[in-house]
């Protein structure tokens, strides 16, 4: 599948529980609620923190980068797809990964919310 003019997008049903995840929210969105696993890198720290991605980063893996809905991740995958990085975009975003049942857990480890 693929987002607007021509970005990839996979569905949240598609992902396996191993996939390496860049959740690119702002800060309170994450504390609220995020995937356990999650590398975070705020998109609007994005270009700036560019490295840590490189560093945690599966080599020869696939990054799946989600948002709030799937806009802001969509800009991000844009970006690295342009860099040669194998990303794709979570369609639906943390909204559809919550109504999916997955699990959502608070900064302080408790159960979370999508907000």
């Amino acid at each position: 599948m693929m987002f607007g003019s021509g970005v990839p997008t996979v569905e949240v049903g598609a992902l396996a529980a191993d996939d390496f995840l860049l959740d690119v929210r702002e800060a309170d969105e994450w504390e609220a609620g995020h995937a356990e696993a999650a590398l975070h890198i705020p998109m609007s720290e994005f270009t700036a923190r560019f490295g840590e991605l490189t560093e945690k980063a599966p080599d020869a893996g696939r990054i799946h980068v989600i948002c709030r809905s799937g806009g802001r991740s969509a800009q991000v995958t844009a970006y690295l797809t342009q860099q040669g990085m194998d990303a794709v975009n979570v369609g639906g975003g943390m909204q559809a990964w919550e109504a999916a049942g997955r699990p959502v857990v608070a900064s302080g480890g408790g159960p979370g919310a999508v907000i």
